[in-house]
């Protein structure tokens, strides 16, 4: 069944009826070819979901009546950034695509040393706005209760201040011998760090990886370095990798 994040004044608490405009209408009426009478699904991204009913089609605008208030249960109950280094050509809408149906909360694009995209500030507002709308289709497709935010990219050392602001901070590092992620993860969960309501921030390199002196910087700032493994990942793999991880070991996927 279709399933639609509206803006929370076109769908309030106290109205049974919503209003469905912009691309979403034209998704419906042009793309789905709804008619009056069929039933989709719409959410506030925030307190409300429900099943509603097509009344009217209008230019631009669709008219549902609700039918069944729905439980919003299929949000993790640890919330996930993603920190990822800006990768070439399109591998951050993959990121945000594939990251977004796993579960993850917030991505975090920033600029590492090995970073080699041209980074264009004129062209920041435009690339986020497309980046935001990939992550609502994909929670859209995936049954999500919330859109991931997308924030604008930030540089290195605004992404290092942002490690006090989560309960766990993990930066990926293919040459770390020392810790893997999955013992990483149980003594997190055993220090009464992955619970409900928990921020966990993963940080995943570029296709060069991270310097050492960055990694350095990284521990200072409060991060802990992990392991992925004993094969080297693509930098769009890494963050699926260890969100996949991290979900399996909190239970999320039947662990």
């Amino acid at each position: 069944m279709q399933r639609y994040f509206l803006p929370p004044e076109q769908f309030t608490s106290a109205s049974a009826v919503v209003t469905i405009e912009g691309d979403d209408a034209h998704h419906l009426q042009r793309v789905m070819r709804a008619e009056v009478g069929e039933q989709v699904i719409c959410s506030n991204g925030v307190d409300r979901e429900a099943l509603v009913r097509i009344t009217q089609l209008e230019k631009g605008c669709v008219i549902a009546e609700v039918v069944e208030e729905l439980a919003m249960t299929a949000e993790a109950a640890v919330e996930v950034w993603v920190a990822q280094s800006l990768p070439k050509g399109d591998k951050m809408e993959t990121v945000i695509q594939k990251g977004t149906e796993i579960g993850a909360a917030r991505f975090l694009p920033f600029l590492s040393e090995r970073t080699v995209v041209q980074y264009d500030a004129k062209k920041e507002a435009k690339r986020t706005e497309r980046w935001q709308k990939i992550a609502k289709e994909a929670a859209e497709q995936a049954h999500r209760n919330r859109v991931p935010q997308v924030d604008a990219v930030y540089t290195w050392k605004q992404l290092l201040q942002l490690a006090k602001e989560a309960d766990a901070a993990w930066i990926c590092y293919e040459k770390e011998d020392g810790q893997q992620l999955r013992p990483a993860i149980q003594a997190a969960a055993a220090a009464g760090k992955l619970g409900s309501g928990k921020r966990v921030l993963l940080a995943v390199g570029p296709e060069g990886g991270f310097t050492e002196q960055e990694i350095e910087q990284a521990e200072a700032a409060g991060f802990r370095s992990v392991s992925l493994g004993a094969r080297i990942l693509r930098t769009e793999t890494a963050a699926m990798v260890g969100l996949t991880c991290l979900f399996y070991e909190t239970g999320e996927m039947g662990g």
